[in-house]
């Protein structure tokens, strides 16, 4: 399984448990690590056969933009499930990243890994 991979996404969304932070918008930054088979799209040099990743940075743009979830991990989970389901992706890392949420300029968030790297046929 080969690996594409968005980094550095920074959306602004409504994320927090406070009620200050239900006020306002905060930029988290996202990096995605997504499993897909490459060889039909290098053989063909088709964006027919690969994971189109202009369109998955719209989608999850679109999505970070209009979510308003309490936690990180919430945001994460959901992101995590939309992506493998509405892509077809086996396997997935995703890094939410909401700087200066415990000070300023410090990086503080959630990774997790969904799914498996392994082809139906190697499990």
């Amino acid at each position: 399984m080969d690996i594409i991979f968005l980094q550095g996404l920074q959306i602004d969304t409504v994320i927090g448990i406070y009620e200050w932070e239900r006020q306002i918008r905060q930029t988290v930054i996202i990096d995605l690590e997504m499993g897909h088979d490459i060889r039909e799209a290098a053989l063909h040099d088709e964006i027919a056969h690969t994971l189109d990743y202009k369109a998955v940075y719209d989608r999850v743009s679109s999505f970070v933009r209009e979510s308003q979830f309490g936690l990180v991990e919430t945001l994460a989970e959901r992101l995590c499930a939309l992506l493998m389901h509405e892509f077809s992706i086996p396997w997935v890392r995703l890094t939410v990243n909401k700087r200066g949420a415990v000070g300023a300029g410090i990086d503080v968030g959630i990774r997790i890994e969904r799914g498996s790297l392994q082809t139906p046929a190697e499990r």
